[in-house]
């Protein structure tokens, strides 16, 4: 089978490991490097890594729709092109031009958490499951005919960076039987519900802002689902603080404010929420070093609120 594989961050690597033992890969596309660091050095993408590693054809464009591209890829006579995690639309020129059809891995269980950030919007969400699809791609945004689906539990203090990596490598496997059911003619695909459609927009700085007028479990789940980006924040004293790791505590809040610190003598840096205090474990003030929770609570002037 000739195959070509369009993807860009990490959720994309183990895919393409796979389809690459399994089928060999015709091209590689990703996109073009990009400044990072501290010296905004122009870096590869973690699949053009993996792409020079293993020896395979690459190409960057600008504009994956763009008449060279495309000239390109139509010389390769191809049956299928996967894409993951690529972050380029592709118009219907591209993905029009295989045999069997161009076919996305998505980290969520369609029709829900259609969009760039799913795995992040679950865990914010509170979901207990999540899982990976395989769909046709089709004009709309992550609208097309389901091929295969599988799922798996969300754990209770599990970051977007520690699902997403059980995702990418779920979705290693899946992408490979939905090729062999496509090959061999037992795999059909099928429309999404038109029930249980849901969102999942690209992160901005301000949906990482904690409101500590909420429980105590939909603020964790805030802390888990903006890792790495954007993070969660609060402020104290008019400097912001990145909220790393916390744990429900199953205490009530009782008379404590939301955002006030306490009770005092405990060695635990608790916040009150609207239900129950919720333990800060891990946290950063800006411009300063990460710490723990309690270290953080020492250099504190009583009371203390964040807001």
């Amino acid at each position: 089978m000739n195959l070509a594989f369009f993807g860009t961050s990490t959720f994309a690597c183990p895919a393409l490991q796979s389809l690459d033992d399994a089928y060999g890969i015709q091209m590689v596309v990703t996109q073009p490097d990009r400044p990072s660091g501290r010296h905004a050095k122009p870096q590869p993408s973690a699949v053009k890594q993996i792409a020079l590693e293993r020896g395979l054809p690459l190409m960057q464009p600008t504009n994956i729709n763009d008449p060279e591209p495309i000239e390109t890829m139509q010389a390769l006579s191809l049956d299928a092109i996967v894409v993951a995690s690529y972050g380029q639309l592709l118009k219907p020129a591209v993905f029009n031009l295989p045999r069997l059809g161009t076919i996305n891995i998505h980290a969520s269980l369609l029709p829900a958490y259609r969009g760039a950030a799913p795995v992040q919007w679950a865990i914010i969400h509170g979901e207990k499951r999540t899982g990976v699809a395989t769909f046709f791609i089709e004009k709309g945004l992550d609208t097309g005919d389901v091929l295969m689906m599988e799922s798996l539990d969300v754990g209770v203090d599990e970051t977007s960076i520690d699902l997403e990596a059980r995702l990418a490598m779920l979705s290693a496997d899946v992408i490979v039987r939905t090729l062999q059911g496509l090959e061999r003619g037992t795999l059909r695909a099928t429309p999404q519900p038109t029930q249980g459609v849901s969102l999942a927009p690209s992160l901005s700085r301000e949906d990482g802002h904690i409101n500590w007028h909420q429980s105590a479990e939909r603020i964790h789940n805030l802390v888990r689902g903006t890792q790495p980006w954007p993070g969660a924040w609060t402020t104290i004293d008019q400097y912001r603080v990145k909220i790393q790791r916390t744990q429900v505590t199953n205490i009530a809040s009782g008379a404590l404010q939301p955002g006030e610190i306490g009770p005092p003598g405990t060695n635990r840096l608790l916040v009150a929420t609207t239900d129950q205090l919720l333990e800060i474990l891990q946290l950063q003030r800006e411009g300063k070093t990460s710490v723990h929770g309690c270290d953080f609570l020492h250099s504190l002037h009583s009371p203390a609120f964040f807001i």
